[in-house]
């Protein structure tokens, strides 16, 4: 079979387990023949399809994320390698970013809490050259992902990466202050619907946070004190019915907040001074 009949019959498989079945299935040809998708678009749709790619669309028809099967996911223009101990960079999670890069001068110290594969940390540094990064993360299999992502990037000399648990009593004595916090947080609800490619597959340790999802708020926002440098700001991810409470959260704490919207006009970030 050609590449394009495999591609066709393929996303055919796919349609009834996923909403992007042709791209899905472009994306493991791609993979499996070890092209980029655009190489393989435009020059090996007539070429022979590999044996290797049934395999493949079998494991996404058994909702496995592409992501996860490629071992790559693409994110404010970066490549990053993410495995099942990462969570997969998300387009929503860019409006973090976005939100940073206006507030972030062309200097300073940056740390991202619950780094995963780095790639809010790594997405900063790689449009700032004049900041250093730390990430933590109480993964050691998140954190080798992170490490390994930094030193593909050429941005390993600029970042440090740490295991820690803000749960546990002195995890940031030895940090420093930082000009700039980053932190996409576990905020589903404990008891939240989700896409078997999530529920069954992503760390559960990042996606849930208590019966409203709010557990690591109220965990690591009072002890922003700690880290942050005079005139610093937090930026924190969120989900889009959370701005009200996360706001209150940090009010207690003595923080202003300003929401940012994502581009569906969902509430996504809120920037904390």
């Amino acid at each position: 079979m050609r590449v394009a009949e495999a591609i066709r019959a393929a996303a055919q498989q796919l349609a009834a387990t996923s909403d992007t079945a042709r791209l899905d299935a472009e994306l493991l040809m791609a993979h499996a023949l070890g092209l980029s998708r655009s190489d393989m678009l435009l020059r090996a749709m007539q070429g022979p399809a590999p044996a290797s790619f049934a395999a493949l669309i079998d494991r996404r028809a058994a909702h496995e994320p592409v992501a996860y099967i490629i071992g790559a996911a693409e994110f404010y223009g970066l490549t990053l390698s993410v495995t099942p101990a990462t969570l997969i960079p998300r387009g929503d999670s860019e409006t973090l970013i976005e939100a940073a890069l206006d507030v972030a001068g062309e200097a300073g110290r940056a740390i991202d809490l619950g780094t995963g594969s780095g790639a809010l940390l790594l997405a900063l540094l790689a449009n700032r050259a004049g900041w250093q990064g730390v990430g933590i993360d109480a993964s050691a299999g998140a954190l080798t992902v992170a490490g390994g992502n930094a030193a593909a990037l050429g941005l390993a000399d600029c970042s440090a990466w740490h295991q820690r648990d803000w749960h546990v009593s002195g995890w940031a004595d030895d940090l420093g202050t930082f000009d700039l916090i980053l932190c996409n947080p576990p905020y589903v609800e404990a008891d939240a619907a989700l896409d078997p490619d999530v529920r069954d597959y992503e760390p559960a340790s990042a996606l849930f946070a208590g019966p409203e999802g709010l557990d690591d708020y109220c965990v690591l926002i009072p002890q922003l004190g700690k880290i942050i440098a005079p005139g610093g700001v937090a930026i924190f991810e969120i989900g889009h019915a959370q701005a009200e409470p996360v706001s209150a959260i940090a009010a207690a704490a003595g923080l202003a907040s300003e929401l940012r919207r994502d581009l569906a006009g969902r509430a996504r970030a809120l920037i904390l001074r």
